[in-house]
């Protein structure tokens, strides 16, 4: 009986030697075969190892991500590094989060990238790797925080510049076109006054030549120098009619009637003269 459980245990160990033996020949060749660049035949080293073998290895795990990783499937890379961020091996963790950060960096997600730096260097400060890794990006986030800033603050100055600028233009635009509204309102107060000159001038121009006009139909109707003191003599010389009255000592009364007397004769002797003119001559008699 001993002797049967003697070589049923045998037969155990000898089949659980036998895998081991094959776990660790299988890490063997993947691990060589990662180091050949033979990244495909790594994974399937590894692959049979965590879903056939049913192997549960967080290295095995990390090895397997780092050939996606280095075949550019960064999508199962990726998958697998998450994986292991809750890894209990703290060296394994960190370098997990180191190549998350690596990733990250590459698609220019900084911030996001950063972080995992940082919870590399968390999990093993000995990370020499992640550390760099920080340090720079860390520089130059702020490299580009600073270049930003400054970019922003000679946005916003040519922004100004470009305002006082459109402000300046507009303040001369306004200025020509007001400077254009005086010169055109001035122009216009110059015509009217001109016109009003213009016609001030021909009013004067015209009355001037009425007056000029009646001044000289005042001179025609009045009598000439000459003839003014001719007549002012003859009236001085000849004595008024109440002198000569009054010298042949007759009444007006009187003078009136033989005024009267002497125009109705004046007026017989025109009618008599009529009559004669009408009276048709004798042609063979002598006029007189």
């Amino acid at each position: 009986m001993n002797h049967f459980l003697v070589i049923l245990l045998s037969i155990v160990l000898w089949g659980d030697f036998n895998d081991i033996a094959k776990v660790n020949d299988l890490k063997r060749q993947a691990k060589e075969e990662y180091n050949a660049g033979k990244y495909k035949e790594a994974i399937g080293h590894y692959k049979f190892l965590t879903d056939s073998l049913q192997i549960k290895d967080d290295n095995i795990t990390l090895n397997l991500a780092n050939a996606y990783y280095q075949l550019k499937d960064t999508a199962n890379a990726k998958n697998n590094y998450n994986n292991l961020i809750y890894s209990g091996n703290k060296s394994v963790k960190s370098v997990a989060h180191q190549q998350l950060g690596i990733m990250a960096n590459r698609n220019k997600k900084f911030k996001e990238a950063i972080n995992h730096f940082k919870e590399a260097l968390k999990a093993d400060p000995s990370n020499e790797d992640a550390r760099y890794n920080y340090e720079l990006l860390k520089k130059i986030l702020k490299e580009q925080e600073q270049k930003d800033q400054q970019q922003n603050q000679d946005k916003n100055q040519d922004k100004d510049k470009k305002d006082d600028k459109n402000q300046d233009k507009k303040d001369q635009e306004n200025k020509e076109n007001q400077d254009q509204k005086d010169q055109d309102k001035k122009d216009g107060q110059e015509k009217d006054q001109k016109d009003q000159d213009k016609g001030d001038k021909e009013k004067q121009k015209k009355e001037e030549e009425k007056k000029q006009g009646e001044e000289k139909d005042k001179k025609e109707e009045q009598p000439k120098e000459g003839e003014q003191k001719e007549d002012q003599k003859k009236s001085d010389e000849q004595p008024s009619l109440a002198e000569n009255l009054k010298d042949m000592k007759i009444s007006e009364e009187k003078a009136k009637m033989i005024m009267e007397a002497l125009k109705n004769n004046e007026i017989q002797y025109i009618q008599q003269n009529k009559r004669k003119a009408t009276k048709k001559k004798d042609p063979d008699k002598p006029d007189w």
